[in-house]
């Protein structure tokens, strides 16, 4: 049986984006530390007091890390909510990234193999992230201090704050295209050069490709890796981590995949894996990742 589908208010909507917007503007009246101790406090409220999917997160860890004390769980699910709410405020406060400059301060990244790879060849590339880190703030300096990128996003319930989330994300020079435009956009965009970034680490509706993925089996996209093959671009999975007041690190690693052709079990092979690069950088910095999400609600058969 399906699902009955709750009816749009857009009213509700608009509501909710004025307030998201209100918000915006206060925190970016905060100095960052401000806004990092206001998230904080934010995070362990929504954690203690409101427990929204709190039992899904700490089930997802102890699942992934069946090794860690009661303790140790609680300590990095606490964690995963404040990280979320300092994510969440740092969106609202993209407006103030204006430059290059403005980017370093908060993102560190080293982009020479990267570059030494796709504009020094004059090819495209895929990047494959997850939501990790930052990854918004992520999207937006990479634009900024490496090369402007296509985003693949999936369309917000919200449309009023979709279409502003947007704006933010094309206003320094990259462009957005949603999940059903990404295989025709992708295409072109990877033949002339350009650059796609795609988070790879939900699980795929229709279910078509399985694997292990954090130690339980789950669906995984094949999508970013038919454009690779399809175009020949190399693949990187980047991710960024937090370093400490308000920083960030980008990590970033190619994927291998000169011994694969282009048939249906290549393509699986390698997003097989990307998904695993990404598997070690969660395992590695589990706090940072989006464990509220319901990874393995799809199971085969």
């Amino acid at each position: 049986m399906h699902k009955k589908r709750k009816k749009k208010n857009p009213f509700a909507d608009k509501l909710f984006c004025r307030f998201f917007m209100f918000a915006g503007i206060l925190l970016r009246i905060l100095s960052q530390s401000q806004a990092a101790l206001l998230a904080r406090f934010c995070g362990d409220m929504v954690y203690s007091l409101l427990k929204i999917r709190r039992n899904l997160v700490e089930e997802n860890l102890s699942a992934t890390f069946p090794e860690k004390s009661r303790e140790e769980i609680t300590r990095i699910a606490r964690q995963v909510y404040r990280n979320l709410a300092e994510n969440v405020f740092e969106v609202l406060r993209l407006p103030l990234l204006r430059t290059p400059e403005e980017a370093a301060r908060l993102v560190d990244v080293d982009a020479r193999a990267f570059q030494a790879k796709t504009r020094e060849m004059n090819k495209g590339a895929v990047l494959i992230s997850a939501h990790f880190g930052n990854w918004e703030l992520l999207g937006m300096a990479f634009g900024l201090l490496v090369s402007p990128i296509t985003v693949v996003v999936k369309r917000l319930k919200n449309r009023e704050i979709d279409r502003q989330i947007n704006r933010w994300r094309a206003m320094r020079g990259n462009r957005v295209v949603y999940k059903r435009q990404a295989l025709r956009e992708g295409l072109r965009t990877l033949r002339n050069g350009g650059v796609m970034s795609i988070l790879a680490d939900q699980s795929d509706p229709k279910g078509g490709f399985f694997m292990d993925f954090l130690g339980r089996r789950t669906s995984v996209f094949l999508g970013p890796a038919f454009l690779v093959l399809k175009t020949g671009v190399p693949v990187f999975v980047g991710i960024s981590r937090k370093i400490g007041n308000g920083r960030y690190l980008v990590e970033y690693e190619e994927i291998d995949y000169s011994d694969l052709g282009t048939g249906k079990a290549d393509v699986e092979e390698l997003a097989r894996r990307y998904t695993l690069a990404l598997e070690r950088y969660i395992r590695r910095y589990p706090e940072e990742w989006f464990w509220l999400h319901d990874r393995w609600k799809r199971t085969e058969g």
